[in-house]
């Protein structure tokens, strides 16, 4: 049994045909100083061959191989629910795409620990093509209105409408019990700041350690804009605000304004059809969902 100075903590990555960045992420939770430390990588179905070059490189993780790419939220809930992670005190999300220093999990663990109302912690983010520059002082702000985020760029207080980014975020066993994992309703986009919405009204607090200075290599190369993600994004906000907004008709209708009058005046006819038919998918998807989960996230 672990000291009660070192609770069990297990780290759950999730892969998908990205042997390399997983690989170095691997690499330095193995140099993590915490003692009590378990990594679960869940392999979205990889087709390149990924799965097998990690476990040859890294024999120490635990992998469990998912049969279809199954998004990101559901793939956390996979690993939560392995039993080694079922066990543990606290749960890492963890980008594969980040790279921790040694002493980032027991700055987590301490904080935490010396502030038993927290129900999540989260890291200081800084992007590897510029490690003085901070990407997220720990996660942000929504707007339940708009579904509108932006990120903290210096300390600052966790109150309502705030949300840890689950690039890096340490939340306790118990509160990932408590509210069934993450909602698996969209692939990936907002699943944190549904779950920290929904930790924030169950009495919890949100937090971050202030030492720590996680890499994240997102936004190291800047990318056209993608129609796949274009429509992600958009099923999986009005998701968000069919949840948390305090008038859903309204909120959908100025979501889908912004979203779409910014495309319309750079004349991005591709991201137009890419916004619509996520629009059509949340329509399809709310037309089979069961009436009694209408108003779950606003419980």
């Amino acid at each position: 049994m672990n000291p009660p100075s070192s609770p069990a903590v297990a780290c759950i990555l999730v892969n998908w045909n990205n042997a390399a960045d997983t690989s170095e992420c691997l690499a330095a939770l193995g140099r993590q100083d915490y003692p009590s430390l378990t990594v679960i990588v869940v392999d979205n179905a990889s087709t390149d061959g990924s799965l097998a070059v990690l476990q040859a490189a890294h024999p120490w993780a635990t992998y469990i191989a998912n049969p279809e790419n199954a998004g990101f939220p559901k793939a956390c809930n996979v690993g939560a629910r392995h039993p080694l992670a079922a066990a543990a005190d606290f749960l890492w999300l963890l980008n594969n795409d980040t790279i921790a220093p040694p002493d980032t999990l027991r700055q987590m663990v301490a904080v935490a620990q010396d502030n038993p109302v927290l129900g999540i912690v989260g890291s200081v983010l800084y992007y590897q093509h510029n490690p003085a520059l901070i990407q997220a002082w720990g996660g942000g702000h929504v707007n339940r209105w708009t579904a509108y985020n932006t990120h903290f760029r210096a300390p600052a207080d966790f109150g309502p409408d705030t949300y840890i980014t689950f690039a890096s975020a340490l939340i306790r066993g118990k509160l990932y019990r408590q509210l069934g994992g993450l909602f698996e309703g969209a692939f990936m986009y907002f699943e944190d700041a549904d779950f920290c919405l929904r930790a924030q009204r169950s009495g919890w607090q949100l937090g971050v350690a202030p030492e720590t200075a996680i890499l994240h290599k997102e936004g190291g190369t800047t990318k056209s804009r993608n129609c796949r993600t274009d429509r992600m994004v958009t099923h999986a906000g009005l998701l968000f605000l069919s949840r948390h907004s305090p008038a859903p008709l309204i909120s959908y209708f100025c979501f889908l304004a912004l979203r779409l009058g910014r495309r319309l005046a750079s004349r991005d006819w591709q991201a137009i059809q890419a916004v619509l038919a996520g629009t059509r998918h949340f329509l399809t998807s709310q037309a089979k969902r069961p009436a009694h989960q209408a108003s779950a996230g606003r419980r």
